[in-house]
Formats: C-alpha cells, sequence, structure tokens
C-alpha cells in the first residue's frame, strides 16, 4: 500500500496545516503555503485533494503504491 503524501496537523494556536508527510513541510498549494487553516474538515479535504493528486501522477510515472514496478 502507497503512503500518502499529504497529513494534516493542529497547530498550538487552533489553526490546521496540511503537511508533506516525506518532509514535515506544509504543502504548497497555488504558490502558497496550506497553514492557518480554519477547520479541520477543510484541512482534510484538501488534504484528500492533494493526497489524489499525488497517487494520479505517482501511478502515471509507473510508481504503483507499495513498490511494484
Amino acid at each position: 500500500m502507497a503512503t500518502l503524501r499529504y497529513g494534516v496537523r493542529r497547530e498550538p494556536d487552533g489553526t490546521w496545516t496540511v503537511f508533506d508527510v516525506f518532509t514535515g513541510l506544509p504543502a504548497i498549494v497555488a504558490g502558497h503555503p496550506s497553514v492557518d487553516l480554519p477547520d479541520m474538515e477543510y484541512a482534510e479535504e484538501l488534504a484528500a485533494i492533494l493526497n489524489a493528486n499525488d497517487l494520479k501522477q505517482r501511478l502515471s510515472h509507473g510508481r504503483f503504491p507499495g513498490g511494484f514496478a
């Protein structure tokens, strides 16, 4: 099974961040870091979209989940 690239975390100030699980850095969306998001649902939806796009890109480049190539 492939590792999802993006995760969600709650920050100490109560906002949410979508981050790259491989680097720990905030995900960049439309040139902006995905930080200070107001609610968990929004952050989770954004992470789901980013993960779907990442998986689509990996599959199109022959990098299949679980390392099958």
